[in-house]
């Protein structure tokens, strides 16, 4: 890993992935998503502050736990002058977002489960699908196959 010397206060765009791992597009993206800020010089190259290391870190972070970008922007922007994530921010929003995880798990699990019972063509034939109707939603209200608009016969001489 490239060592900055601790007299540079400022990164390119290429420092900061070299030190981060984050791709260069994905820096330019979690830009233009409001994760992250930069400044530009007199000829419009982009300079980060030696914070944004640890932004990135803290997004690259919660997105290898499936927390979505939007959800990690929104977590961000609660902290005081967008600072940077500290230890307590972490296990604080960690808390937060493990009763989403936990929910995605059990999700997860469920579909894993009853995957066998699906017999994968798509029509909704079946009178619960756990993949596409879940919990049997729209056999309360609906009967028959109503999700794939209606099937149109075949002539006689395509059948």
């Amino acid at each position: 890993m490239p060592q900055i010397p601790e007299k540079i206060h400022e990164l390119t765009v290429g420092q900061v992935s070299a030190r981060s791992g984050a791709a260069v597009s994905a820096l330019h993206f979690y830009e233009s998503k409001g994760l992250i800020t930069s400044r530009r010089t007199s000829g419009n190259q982009r300079r980060y502050c030696r914070d944004t290391l640890r932004r990135v870190a803290f997004i690259r972070a919660a997105q290898r736990v499936g927390i979505p970008l939007a959800t990690i922007r929104d977590a961000l922007a609660e902290l005081p002058e967008e600072r940077t994530p500290n230890r307590d921010d972490w296990a604080r929003l960690s808390e937060v977002w493990r009763s989403e995880l936990d929910e995605r798990i059990k999700q997860l699990g469920r579909l894993r489960d009853h995957l066998t019972d699906c017999i994968g063509c798509g029509c909704l034939s079946l009178e619960t699908c756990v993949l596409s109707n879940p919990d049997d939603v729209f056999g309360e209200r609906l009967t028959g196959s109503r999700l794939m608009g209606e099937r149109r016969e075949r002539p006689a001489s395509q059948a």
